[in-house]
């Protein structure tokens, strides 16, 4: 008898599955329902058409409805929404979305691959908005593109600091319109920790953006021309762009009583099936593991929606294959930045109580002598015993997301920092440095290990010096004038040898440089000669960007 599957969602999950089962199965019977007119486009690449990078439209169809059918010998029924699962009968409910008809369609397996819907909360006036957009799919881009090309808006505000917020924020901003984003948080880009965003908030500011952080949206007024925020802040503007957040499409999986989570994503096992035997689910409406913790969470990417889906195709044709959990690896451009992590920030590993130490570093793109090079700040989290690698950040203008795929690699493969240090990276001179910021990393974790020097924070700066304690400078003169951090005083590292009688030993010497490689040299020498030493991870540049301050700007 010919299997019957039938997938609900297109898109990279929904045809990643069915394309991946008619390799596996030429006989098979695979039928997609897609409620919209695409069944497979770029999401990724929405900002950037809205933002005339991409020119053409049809270059965001990644493959067309007859390209597939014709392919790969699929069933595909766009304009069509499931709209009810009937697991005592195996069959779905499906509506023409065009003509209102409904009929059902039998199954022997279902593949559910909705998606997830862009936030929308209850705001006052948001209905009578009539210049507010969100942006998920093909029509809500035309509209916003026919918006901006017929009202020409000088003002945009874009409500939510995450990928997509940012992105549209670069690419509104580049067709000549004001921004404005509004963050409730402390930061944008919630995937990187503080220090590491306010790399990003001084970037955004330096391009004219203006941005707001810790403060919300109230209500709109005047049809979305006027919106006052949480603090009573009134904001006029021509366009708005929600972009908050997304939540599972999942109500067809809750009606039909399968397991779903308190945000309403759907619990599937580690081969992707749900509590129904029959029934597998996948992308960003289901509830995954974090790669790094082993806990529940939801990380919408299309990296694990394009793998699941292939598993779910393995796993129908009888090859148990079990999806490992989402690392969450990322990267997005914000201006002429690059912005990219892997695994878990310290924000997680503290709600997870996962036992962890961070570095910082700020080694160059690649050689210094040769044209070009940029520096890339580059964090990494990894277990203070063991030596394995939690998550790392890094935010530059070049080769920052190839340090960040080397390290993510490194976690899939198990490695610890050690073998960061062993790792052969390709070198020549415009491509990176004989010792690869990766190689650097590992280097600056193992000495930490190995008791070769130990570090302190950022944020624990202020309290030292407001506590009394010795903070050392051991930059040059002309830096430390410069650029002082209140209360150090000032010792080169260069003369530091001929200073020793100056510095007491019965209380720990706080060291600090630019980046931190002096800094662990001052405390090599300080500690082989008796003293107590401790380096400021990062050195002054991480500090001075956490102390950044948006209200000065």
């Amino acid at each position: 008898m010919t299997k019957k599957i039938v997938i609900v969602g297109g898109v990279a999950g929904g045809a990643s599955t069915a394309a991946r089962l008619r390799r596996l199965d030429e006989n098979c019977e695979i039928t997609i329902f897609e409620k919209g007119e695409y069944i497979s486009f770029a999401n990724c690449g929405l900002p950037y058409y809205i933002g005339d990078v991409i020119t053409e439209r049809k270059n965001l169809i990644v493959q067309t409805i007859e390209g597939m059918k014709e392919r790969f010998n699929l069933n595909i029924k766009n304009f069509s929404e499931v709209v009810a699962i009937n697991r005592d009968r195996k069959t779905v409910t499906v509506k023409n979305v065009k003509t209102g008809e409904t009929y059902e369609k039998d199954y022997d397996v279902l593949v559910l691959s909705p998606g997830a819907k862009p936030i929308v909360p209850p705001i006052e006036g948001l209905s009578e908005a009539r210049n507010l957009f969100t942006l998920r799919n093909i029509p809500d881009t035309d509209m916003i593109k026919s918006f901006v090309n017929k009202n020409r808006p000088s003002s945009a505000v874009i409500v939510g600091g995450g990928f997509i917020g940012l992105e549209m924020a670069e690419n509104l901003h580049e067709l000549g319109i004001n921004v404005t984003i509004v963050e409730m948080l402390n930061q944008v880009m919630a995937p990187l920790d503080f220090e590491m965003a306010q790399i990003v908030h001084r970037h955004l500011i330096s391009h004219g953006i203006n941005l707001i952080l810790e403060d919300g949206v109230k209500a709109f007024a005047n049809n979305g021309k006027k919106i006052t925020l949480s603090s009573g802040r009134e904001i006029d503007t021509d366009m708005i762009i929600l972009s908050i957040g997304v939540a599972p499409e999942s109500k067809i999986a809750v009606d039909a009583g399968l397991n779903v989570n308190a945000r309403k994503a759907i619990v599937v096992d580690e081969y992707m099936k749900t509590s129904d035997e029959n029934i597998y689910a996948l992308g960003d409406a289901v509830e995954i593991t974090d790669y790094i913790a082993k806990v529940p969470t939801m990380i919408p990417l299309a990296w694990p929606a394009n793998r699941q889906g292939r598993i779910v195709a393995d796993n129908i044709s009888g090859r148990n294959v079990k999806y490992h959990g989402t690392l969450g690896t990322s990267v997005a451009k914000v201006f002429d930045l690059t912005v990219s992590t892997t695994g878990n920030n310290e924000k997680s590993l503290k709600k997870s109580g996962v036992e962890y130490q961070a570095i910082h570093i700020h080694p160059n793109s690649h050689a210094s002598y040769y044209p070009g090079a940029r520096m890339i700040s580059l964090k990494l989290l990894f277990n203070p015993k063991t030596g394995h690698i939690l998550g790392a950040q890094a935010v530059g203008v070049h080769g920052v997301e190839k340090r960040i795929d080397v390290i993510a690699t490194a976690i899939k493969g198990n490695l610890t920092v050690f073998d960061l240090q062993n790792l052969e990276l390709s070198y020549a001179p415009p491509y990176s440095s004989a010792k690869d910021p990766v190689n650097f990393a590992g280097y600056v974790a193992a000495n930490i290990i190995e008791d070769l020097c130990e570090t302190f924070q950022y944020h624990e700066v202020d309290d030292l010096v407001k506590n009394g304690e010795l903070l050392v400078d051991i930059r040059t003169e002309y830096e430390y004038y410069s650029s002082p951090i209140k209360g150090a005083v000032n010792i080169p590292l260069d003369v530091l040898r001929d200073n020793l009688n100056k510095l007491p030993k019965d209380k720990t010497i706080y060291v600090h440089c630019r980046v931190g490689l002096r800094g662990y040299l001052a405390c090599r020498i300080l500690t082989q000669h008796g003293f107590k030493c401790k380096n400021l991870d990062g050195g002054y540049l991480t500090y001075e960007a956490a102390k950044f301050s948006i209200a000065k700007h």
